[in-house]
């Protein structure tokens, strides 16, 4: 017993026991971040969106690690003001190397305050178009929809457009269309009309639209505007699509292709056409 007493002694009077104690304290601490973090976001996640329950967890957990930090490095006899102060210089230093990752925090704390978006929101910024899963102090993480993981720099988004695409709950597909310049334009719009008041994704409010864009080279140019809720926004001009061609080919009506004709240098005499039998054809007429 008085063995087991003196190694006690001994071990305390050590700097491994003064380890211990703070590596054990640390582990406890990092346990209780994440336990109190995780508890306090169930408490309010229905009050808070997705995006706010991360920044709140984050903030938690990290803000109670770091007094645990300093509580352990105190146990162990680390002069805390001399680690601050060398802290300090360290932070004047790497501020000054790092001017980029400084600009991308900034921004990130504009994104939060804003919240231009939140996670599980479809954004296109520039050319990429993807899933928000994360929205953190330097960068903004994206899942594009061929499941690609895109990291983009808080920087970049501030001085980006972004396009939420999912920000509200409908959505309005532009069908561009063209009918040739014989086709009566009244006829068409009536079977444009007819096509969207049965399709059932299509919503009677708002109403369609029916614009005409233009004379095309070759066609006459419309627009045909037509709402769905956003989940059913692809199924919309799919089948809108779909079911213009069909009812099209059933009126009648042309969707021409380009067109390209040749002049002699007069407004109103083009150059003779002539079609070019094939060889075989050419030996059988000749035989006749």
């Amino acid at each position: 017993m008085k063995d087991i007493v003196a190694f006690i002694e001994l071990l305390k009077a050590s700097h491994l026991f003064a380890l211990s104690q703070a590596l054990l304290l640390f582990i406890i601490g990092f346990i209780f971040a994440r336990l109190i973090s995780s508890a306090v976001v169930k408490i309010v996640k229905h009050k808070m969106t997705a995006h706010g329950q991360l920044f709140l967890k984050r903030s938690i957990f990290y803000s109670i690690l770091v007094l645990v930090t300093i509580s352990a490095l105190d146990n162990v006899g680390i002069d805390l003001s001399i680690l601050l102060g060398a802290a300090g210089i360290f932070t004047v230093a790497l501020g000054f190397a790092s001017q980029t990752s400084a600009s991308n925090l900034i921004s990130g704390l504009f994104l939060m305050i804003e919240r231009p978006f939140s996670i599980t929101d479809v954004i296109k910024v520039n050319d990429i178009t993807g899933e928000v899963i994360s929205i953190d102090l330097l960068s903004v993480k994206l899942r594009t929809f061929d499941n690609l993981f895109v990291r983009i720099p808080n920087e970049s988004m501030i001085k980006s457009a972004v396009t939420t695409m999912t920000k509200y709950p409908i959505r309005r597909a532009d069908l561009k269309l063209g009918i040739a310049y014989k086709e009566d334009i009244e006829k068409v719009r009536k079977i444009l009309l007819d096509i969207a008041a049965k399709n059932l994704i299509c919503l009677e409010e708002p109403a369609p639209v029916f614009i005409l864009t233009g004379f095309g080279s070759s066609s006459i140019d419309i627009q045909f505007s037509v709402w769905a809720r956003r989940e059913n926004f692809l199924a919309l001009k799919n089948s809108m699509y779909t079911e213009i061609k069909k009812a099209f080919d059933q009126q009648g009506i042309e969707i021409p292709f380009p067109h390209v004709s040749l002049y002699a240098g007069t407004a109103t005499k083009p150059f003779p056409v002539a079609t070019t039998l094939d060889k075989g054809t050419e030996i059988g007429d000749s035989e006749k």
